[in-house]
């Protein structure tokens, strides 16, 4: 990808007008406080290979031809505080399994495939107005023990100076394994809604997820 369909692609990350209104410090002055994303587990699986290529575009790997297997989707959203205003330079950290259920780790015995093109690891700043965009592939469930089995979801570490560091998980709409999810099963009602993205486009799929980060 060139650098003008890079700053084609990064323009592209507008969500609408829930989010022009929370970018508007004037406005969020009126609003009433947010409740900070919660917290998860980071997993076993965060990555720990060296890769030179870690941008936000996880479907292709700098130097090689291929394209990651699997549905393409964008991940895009806004780092805000919980009076609603933007975070902008946050340090977003992105990881995740292919389509497959894979993750590029050592010690994942998953015996679904790699794939050799997809990144599965991406870390960016968040722009000005707190904003992300990541393009990347459906992640895979993968079974978690011979009872459990992890429906898709995404990996975020959030942070930037001045708030309390965010590990956490995104899941997808209407998944059928969400309801049965352990880790979901232990939030709350209101706490499940604040993990899981909308989906606000069918062609190209994105999906939107907003981080809420706590001031220290």
């Amino acid at each position: 990808m060139d650098k003008m369909d890079r700053r084609t692609f990064l323009k592209g990350g507008v969500i609408g007008g829930a989010l022009g209104l929370f970018a508007s410090s004037a406005y969020a002055s009126y609003l009433p406080k947010l409740y900070p994303t919660p917290p998860e587990i980071e997993g076993s699986f965060y990555p720990v290979l060296a890769q030179k290529d870690k941008d936000f575009d996880l479907t292709r790997i700098q130097g090689k031809q291929g394209v990651a297997k699997g549905k393409i989707i964008i991940i895009q959203g806004q780092v805000l505080d919980t009076d609603g205003n933007p975070v902008a330079d946050a340090t977003v950290d992105l990881w995740q399994a292919n389509a497959a259920g894979r993750y590029r780790h050592p010690h994942d015995s998953n015996e679904a495939p790699l794939d050799p093109n997809f990144q599965g690891w991406a870390i960016v700043p968040s722009g000005k107005e707190g904003k992300f965009r990541f393009k990347t592939v459906y992640p895979g469930a993968y079974p978690a023990s011979d009872k459990w089995t992890r429906p898709p979801h995404i990996h975020f570490k959030v942070s930037k100076k001045g708030y309390i560091e965010l590990i956490t998980q995104m899941y997808f709409p209407g998944h059928q394994l969400n309801d049965s999810d352990l880790l979901l099963k232990r939030k709350s009602k209101e706490e499940r809604k604040l993990m899981m993205s909308s989906k606000v486009e069918d062609k190209p799929e994105i999906y939107a997820y907003n981080i809420i980060l706590q001031k220290v």
